[in-house]
């Protein structure tokens, strides 16, 4: 799916830094909404800077701002300090969270986007449609619960020095690659076979998806 960059063509040329109002960061870029979001961070900011918020809700800064400027600043690379400074458990939870934006409310909202945009097709072919959406989405699902049950915890263990025999990163690498097979089959299937006069429905779903 779209990577935050690509989100409304919202990127910042100058770094965020722990003294940058959090209001003024949002009304640049929306797409850190989603990330203050995913890490507790509520509406309501007033004057406050990104440090200060961080300090109130219990938020690691250093984690907080290289998320940020990772998503929205153009051409930033982190330093090997930065990306040694980052909170492991509040990296983790970030991505939890982001597994329950995608399952509970993403996911959901591109299906009935897509149920709409179809409803005028071919009952064989929206049939088709809805299936290879399903199946992706039921692919998404099992990795992420997978994330959430072997990869986080097997970080974890490697953050503290443990070393887990029974697991390697290239088993989470070989599940990554079949839900990319599965929304590739659904990008093509539309893009190639979809017959009918598609409007704003139908592509905006395939660029949520793309």
């Amino acid at each position: 799916m779209n990577s935050y960059k690509q989100l409304q063509g919202q990127t910042l040329t100058s770094p965020i830094g722990a003294l940058t109002k959090m209001s003024d960061l949002i009304t640049s870029s929306a797409v850190a909404l989603l990330i203050i979001t995913r890490m507790g961070i509520p509406l309501g900011f007033g004057e406050k800077t990104i440090k200060q918020l961080c300090q109130e809700h219990g938020v690691d800064l250093k984690t907080l701002l290289l998320l940020l400027n990772s998503a929205v600043v153009e051409n930033y690379r982190p330093s090997q300090e930065q990306i040694r400074s980052v909170h492991l458990d509040s990296l983790i939870t970030y991505l939890s969270q982001s597994h329950s934006y995608f399952l509970d409310y993403r996911l959901p909202s591109i299906r009935q986007r897509l149920l709409s945009a179809i409803s005028d097709c071919p009952q064989e072919l929206a049939y088709v449609i809805r299936r290879f959406f399903d199946e992706y989405a039921e692919e998404v699902r099992k990795h992420m619960g997978y994330e959430d049950r072997v990869v986080f915890p097997y970080a974890r263990k490697l953050a503290a020095g443990e070393r887990d025999s029974h697991y390697s990163i290239a088993i989470f690498s070989r599940r990554h690659d079949q839900i990319e097979l599965k929304i590739t089959e659904l990008k093509n299937l539309l893009i190639k076979y979809y017959p009918i006069q598609s409007g704003y429905e139908l592509t905006t779903v395939l660029y949520d998806i793309f």
